[in-house]
């Protein structure tokens, strides 16, 4: 397996650079592939400093690097030139074309994409996500009509994350709620969810997976045995079942993908774009 060291550049967070430049590494799985980011590269002596770095790598290894680049300002963007290696720049992919169909020459300003620009997308985003915390794993159920979804699942099988992740990224309003060893064997939905059916959506898991997930957190007792794991498993996806509740299989897929897919799949409206 081929192995180089990937550079992610930015003046500003370089969150674009990786989210942009790891969606496309992702494409090339016979490579390894070394992350390094510099983010907030504002001045021209840090982008020197930048540049040695890089240059040095390259010497160090005897090949150049991969650089993904959202620089924006253009006095930084023309003085940032590696000797070596592949200097992709996100901005200059797509913005000509942008340009061209809008008519209109883009503004160049650092930190548009993920700075403090929309006060009201912040505080939504914010108020969500206290929304997630607040009605964690069951311990508040008082305030699931304000809720736009309410994740069920049996204990460790990714309730948590996912509920934070469609806050923060989307402002969704989303509780999640763990079933129970009592409610599994009696296959009942619990009460407090029935007037609330229409928004809960379900998650499971495969049981090996779940079973090292559960050693991890608590090996002793019947918690993380693969008996306990598997009988909770079969009883929720059978209540799923019962009550024609739509359920995602979290065992192969990231956090993203199982937000994009409870989205797509319930019709939840997106309050704010990533």
């Amino acid at each position: 397996m081929t192995s180089r060291t990937v550079f992610f550049i930015s003046d500003q967070t370089g969150i674009t650079a990786e989210t942009l430049g790891h969606s496309l590494l992702t494409q090339f799985e016979s490579s390894e592939f070394n992350s390094v980011t510099l983010p907030f590269l504002d001045t021209v002596d840090k982008i020197d400093g930048a540049l040695k770095l890089i240059n040095d790598r390259a010497a160090e290894e005897g090949k150049g690097p991969i650089i993904f680049s959202t620089l924006v300002q253009d006095n930084l963007r023309e003085r940032f030139k590696p000797r070596k290696g592949v200097l992709i720049d996100l901005f200059n992919t797509f913005l000509p074309a942008l340009e061209k169909e809008l008519h209109a020459k883009s503004s160049h300003k650092a930190g548009r994409a993920h700075g403090l620009v929309d006060t009201l997308r912040y505080d939504q985003r914010i108020d969500a996500t206290n929304f997630a915390l607040d009605n964690d794993d069951g311990s508040r159920t008082q305030d699931y009509d304000k809720a736009d979804i309410i994740l069920v699942g049996v204990s460790r099988s990714g309730k948590t994350p996912t509920c934070l992740y469609l806050a923060l990224t989307y402002g969704v309003y989303a509780a999640n709620y763990p079933v129970s060893e009592d409610e599994l064997e009696s296959g009942d939905l619990p009460a407090v969810l029935k007037p609330n059916l229409a928004k809960v959506y379900g998650l499971t898991i495969e049981a090996k997976r779940l079973q090292q997930i559960r050693q991890q957190r608590r090996s002793t007792g019947r918690y993380a045995t693969m008996q306990q794991v598997s009988f909770e498993i079969r009883a929720a996806e059978a209540m799923f079942a019962r009550y024609k509740i739509q359920y995602v299989d979290a065992t192969k897929s990231s956090i993203e993908e199982l937000a994009s897919t409870i989205l797509a799949n319930t019709g939840v409206e997106r309050r704010i774009s990533p």
